[in-house]
């Protein structure tokens, strides 16, 4: 049995570890989603990249890259037998307790060989 002035110590420690835990949990989430984020620029510059160096159009390349990362901004380059896609986007932190944090911008590049014709 425990003494009398142990009482909902317990409760009282849980209490105040539950924000912390929270906080905790919703940073993992938003560090996943720059992760994910990250991913899906890398893609839409590699497509639009493949693209370009297939030969459609610049406008088809990068409507291509725009479409695999919805949100981003993709351009692309072609000239001396490579084209160069890149594509930039950036990701809000959760509300909340984040919400003063800025955003994460986010930037990825792809160059590849143009095909002859």
């Amino acid at each position: 049995m425990r003494p009398r002035g142990e009482r909902g110590a317990a409760t009282a420690e849980l209490a105040l570890s539950i924000p912390l835990l929270v906080s905790l949990t919703i940073g993992l989430v938003w560090l996943l989603s720059i992760g994910s984020a990250q991913v899906q620029m890398v893609d839409a510059a590699r497509e639009a990249a493949r693209a370009a160096a297939r030969g459609d159009p610049v406008t088809e390349a990068v409507s291509r890259g725009e479409q695999t990362a919805p949100g981003a901004a993709v351009t692309v380059t072609v000239g001396d037998g490579m084209a160069v896609a890149t594509a930039t986007g950036e990701v809000g932190p959760p509300g909340g307790l984040f919400g003063f944090l800025p955003q994460v911008h986010l930037h990825a590049r792809a160059v590849t060989a143009a095909e002859s014709p």
